[in-house]
């Protein structure tokens, strides 16, 4: 154990003498209060640490312990429903041991329950050959989830004995006989934080994470496994975007990341997913979610682990074979503390401040993600898909963090403030936003929904892009001076805005669309198209076509309940059908 005395202190970086016997990125603690701190950098027998709690008070020769151990996160029962800080610090456990709201410096509490009995059930027999990621037994940690009790990565051998019955997570539930001796298992292990968990191979991404959200899962789907970015402008919507995936994507479990975020947001979550009903069980939302908060008033450097505190549980859930959605909310605040923690290591900066190293640190925060086959005889098929929110400055998505990040991610739902401020939500823009899963997808989309999915999909585009083209004529000319076949391309792609990508997330039908759904209301869409453009052809009058009454029928299609499909839609085709004809036999008047 290295023991060292501190030099100088320039707010959360702390420079420590007398560290030769440490190594980067071990956890130390600093001074006699044992503030939490981490290895970041070595210069001879100086270490910088960086310090994930308050600085304020401390002074040289103070003294430095290192643990000799690297920044890691407990893995066992216990983790879902907890609300963490960025170091995996249980925040209620906290707020007991000192005694109210704000977090008291150096309070050491433990990450899992150590008290609390689980129900131990063996998979696993006595004699079996196991390896790293085979399951030894199950724990009912919540209504919802089932967590599997796995033996620690690149550990093999021979079960010598194992347990069952109710147990804390410190007792030994196995014993395994390895070739250098017997080794006790208990149903916790650690992971350092900053090594991503081995897997045995990723699989390519041609499934979607459907999130009932139409403009997402029509437009720009992602895949299970995939990364996506959600930069925006303040008030375009991107925490409320963050909230919809976590309530609705096709996910086992759910890792929230308030990463820098206003207190008053992660408060809104905080209070929300508790009461709300998770869709797929009935049960609360927060069964099957884990919450890592680290709020602006918090100390800046904890921010700066609170994303990889939370990919590591993440991928955690991922070896057990579940689908897991990580929400980081968001990373421009980590980038931030990345810069601020650079400007006081000295470092060169690069593009405005910050360190030159922020594409490579995102990169291996992103590439993290994936469809995996994880470790283990089993062979199990796990997912985790991450969603970043990137805040660039006034929107500018030109400043580093977002553009970096493009470089990573291949889905981009792009924030729109003019959208958000007709009040269009979610308020992704169409002409700008991207997603390059969807050549993988196309096969998916088109067998398990319908054969025409990627060419409705299409139309729809095409529909959307000529409208923008349009809109520039119009604004120089008027509606007026466009032929009858323009005029209904600009109703057919208002149609699409406002019926089809326009949802309420607050109400409980619109909400969530299934892929069902979706097809049905793009059909609606597009036959009103083609069946008016036949009907111009035989001459019908342009004015009459827009003012179908079966137009406000299509348009309210997405309030219909999910078990009334069928029947509705028969009935708005056949309406539509027959209201064209009339059209038609009226001629041009």
């Amino acid at each position: 154990m290295s023991k060292g005395k501190i030099k100088k202190v320039a707010g959360p970086l702390v420079i420590a003498e007398g560290m030769r016997d440490a190594n980067m990125y071990d956890v130390v603690r600093v001074s006699s209060q044992r503030l939490i701190g981490e290895i970041i950098e070595m210069h001879g027998d100086e270490a910088s640490i960086q310090v994930y709690e308050e600085t304020g008070g401390l002074g040289p020769g103070e003294p430095v312990e290192s643990t000799d151990r690297p920044l890691s996160v407990e893995l066992g029962p216990g983790l879902i429903s907890s609300i963490y800080d960025g170091i995996q610090r249980p925040l209620d456990e906290i707020m007991k041991a000192s005694g109210g709201n704000s977090l008291t410096r150096g309070v050491e509490v433990p990450a899992l329950n150590e008290e609390k009995l689980w129900n131990f059930v063996p998979v696993a027999k006595v004699g079996d050959q196991v390896r790293g990621g085979d399951v030894l037994g199950t724990v009912q940690e919540t209504e919802v989830v089932e967590q599997k009790i796995m033996v620690p990565p690149h550990v093999e051998g021979v079960i010598k004995e194992i347990k069952s019955g109710e147990f804390t997570i410190r007792d030994v539930v196995a014993v395994l006989e390895t070739e250098i001796g017997d080794r006790e298992l208990t149903m916790v292990q650690y992971w350092p934080v900053r090594k991503g968990r081995p897997y045995d191979r990723k699989l390519p991404p041609t499934r979607p994470l459907v999130t009932g959200q139409r403009v997402v899962d029509t437009f720009f789907p992602i895949a299970k496994g995939g990364v996506a970015s959600v930069p925006g402008p303040f008030g375009s919507g991107k925490t409320v975007i963050q909230h919809q995936l976590a309530k609705w994507a096709e996910a086992d479990i759910v890792v929230y990341i308030g990463c820098g975020e206003r207190g008053n947001e992660m408060t809104d979550v905080l209070n929300e997913f508790p009461e709300l009903k998770d869709p797929k069980t009935g049960k609360s939302l927060m069964e099957r979610t884990v919450l890592i908060a680290n709020t602006s008033d918090m100390p800046v450097a904890a921010r700066e682990a609170s994303i990889y505190t939370g990919i590591t549980i993440a991928e955690y859930f991922r070896d057990m074979g579940y689908s897991v959605a990580l929400m980081a909310d968001s990373t421009s605040r980590w980038a931030e503390a990345l810069r601020e923690m650079s400007g006081r290591l000295e470092e060169m900066p690069g593009e405005e401040g910050y360190p030159a190293y922020l594409g490579s640190r995102l990169a291996q925060f992103y590439e993290r993600a994936g469809h995996v086959i994880s470790i283990g005889s089993e062979g199990r098929e796990g997912a985790l898909s991450v969603i970043g929110a990137v805040s660039p400055p006034g929107g500018d998505i030109s400043e580093p963090v977002s553009q970096a990040t493009l470089r990573i991610v291949k889905v981009f739902w792009g924030l729109d403030a003019n959208l958000a401020y007709k009040r269009h939500f979610p308020a992704i823009n169409w002409l700008t936003s991207y997603s390059l899963y969807l050549q993988d997808m196309e096969k998916w989309f088109n067998g398990e929904i319908a054969q025409d999915w990627m060419k409705k999909r299409q139309e729809m585009m095409k529909l959307l892009t000529e409208e923008a083209e349009l809109e520039e004529i119009v604004k120089m000319v008027g509606m007026d001076a466009l032929s009858p076949i323009d005029r209904l391309k600009m109703e057919a792609a208002r149609s699409i805005r406002e019926d089809f990508l326009h949802q309420n997330s607050f109400h409980e039908i619109d909400t969530y669309t299934s892929l069902k759904k979706q097809y049905m209301m793009m059909s609606l869409v597009l036959d009103y198209f083609d069946l008016s453009k036949g009907a111009l052809n035989k001459g019908a009058s342009i004015n009459n076509l827009v003012k179908l009454p079966v137009r406000e029928a299509i348009g309210r299609f997405k309030y219909i309940h999910e078990n009334d499909l069928d029947e509705q839609f028969k009935f708005v085709n056949e309406q539509l059908v027959d209201e064209i004809d009339e059209v038609v036999r009226k001629g041009g008047f």
